[in-house]
């Protein structure tokens, strides 16, 4: 039996589908990527903002054509939007076999095994407070040299645009002795860089250990042989506390690398956001965080348009970027999605708005990075290799100021054979707006 799996969303929704991946195989399902030769489709869903909800719905749709055309038998639909619209998603699109809520990902393969075995439509929907099991050898897709690591599930802050807590449950964090098992295994299968990753990472260990505990579950990976990088994402600015500091600033494995979406800079717009800080707070926290650790890259996201945000408003977003100069930055437009606070808010912002602000912001970013990209020219940098792009004839490389598929790459030249996954020693030798190009240092390999 062959099944294949369309992921789509974010990096901790690409966990859940490894996750399955790992189960249908342990079963003894063959994966493929050929949709024609799929007996099972499962397609894990994303309903965090509009255009996710789109691509989601055109996916389940262009799957149901191969259900009822195809060789499919099973036409399984997983993730956030499952979780959200479960009703409609079967009543609207008849060739949906099953829908499987968030928590429930792990009964993948009974769920198949009732539908090809000509049940009757399944839905799953266990409690959100539940974690699903873990125990079983994930199949990671990445390209196998970096990996994501789900450290929590869920999310207790409950912003005022967000949809998550809802649709994910309360904040549950993965037990330590888990997530070092899971690390192993990983490193034992050719993994280099473990990337941690929740709605919020800096809160892990909160409701397990009565404590932030991110700092010991990262001193602990850090001795898991096999592992060369481990980088933190989605660390709320307002969680983050010294010892994790201490402990990024001390440990060679752990990236000098920090995402923290702040999302605005106005306080009064932060206040309309459910955020729990101010314009003040951020600041003070960059500043911190780049004094306690020079070399820090410093990622962010932010979101224009939020309903009221107001021409000064945006202009005060600006001013604050271009005070702060983070080193990477991604800004979203404000999606209006029901069941929010944010959603029945008077004074909702044009789209052509939004997407005006979101222009001005990023090409202010632009500069921001091609200046500090600039100042870079003639460093020697320790890389990852991505791969080589024929065409170009050059090798696709990332620093450990940048995260996979979110930040830039150091293209490099050279006549040596290189792998994905080998770290090399590179002179930078140019700047653009987003990325670097260089040459790799006498001795290529570290």
């Amino acid at each position: 039996m062959n099944v294949m799996f369309v992921s789509l969303g974010c990096d901790k929704n690409l966990v859940d589908s490894e996750r399955m991946i790992g189960m249908m195989s342990a079963a003894g399902y063959t994966l493929t990527n050929d949709e024609t030769e799929a007996d099972v489709i499962v397609v894990n869903t994303c309903s965090f903002i509009g255009d996710a909800k789109e691509e989601s719905i055109q996916n389940i749709l262009e799957m149901a054509e191969y259900r009822k055309e195809g060789r499919c038998r099973a036409l399984i639909v997983t993730g956030c939007m499952a979780q959200r619209y479960k009703d409609e998603v079967m009543q609207e699109i008849p060739e949906v076999d099953a829908v499987l809520g968030t928590s429930s990902y792990d009964e993948i393969v009974k769920t198949a095994e009732e539908v090809l075995g000509g049940g009757e439509k399944v839905q799953s929907f266990q409690p959100l407070d539940r974690l699903p099991a873990m125990d079983q050898k994930r199949v990671v897709t990445t390209g196998g040299h970096y990996a994501y690591m789900k450290i929590a599930e869920g999310c207790d802050k409950h912003c005022t645009y967000c949809i998550i807590p809802k649709l994910r449950g309360t904040y549950r964090s993965v037990p330590m002795e888990q997530l070092i098992k899971e690390a192993e295994g990983l490193a034992e299968a050719g993994t280099k860089e473990l990337i941690l990753v929740a709605q919020e990472t800096t809160l892990y260990g909160v409701d397990l250990y009565g404590k932030k505990s991110l700092h010991v579950l990262l001193k602990k990976l850090c001795e898991v042989s096999g592992i060369r990088w481990i980088r933190v994402l989605y660390c709320y600015p307002e969680e983050i506390y010294d010892e994790l500091i201490d402990v990024i600033r001390s440990e060679k494995k752990i990236c000098k690398y920090l995402d923290l979406p702040i999302q605005h800079a106005s306080d009064r717009i932060l206040k309309r956001m459910g955020r729990r800080t101010t314009k003040a707070d951020l600041a003070e926290i960059v500043t911190k965080l780049r004094r306690e650790i020079p070399q820090i890259a410093l990622r962010t996201t932010l979101i224009t348009g939020f309903p009221g945000e107001t021409q000064e408003d945006h202009e005060e977003l600006m001013n604050f970027i271009d005070e702060m100069e983070f080193d990477r930055l991604g800004v979203f437009t404000y999606s209006r999605e029901e069941d929010t606070p944010a959603a029945e808010m008077p004074d909702q912002v044009p789209e052509e708005v939004k997407k005006d602000r979101q222009n001005e912001l990023m090409e202010l970013q632009q500069e921001i990075s091609l200046d500090k990209n600039a100042d870079r020219v003639g460093e020697t940098v320790l890389a990852m290799v991505e791969g080589y792009l024929t065409d170009e004839n050059v090798y696709v490389a990332r620093t450990y100021m940048d995260a996979p598929g979110v930040d830039g790459y150091l293209f490099i030249n050279t006549q040596e054979t290189l792998m994905s996954g080998d770290f090399v020693k590179a002179k930078i030798t140019g700047a653009l707006e987003y990325d670097l190009t260089g040459e790799i240092e006498n001795e290529f390999t570290e």
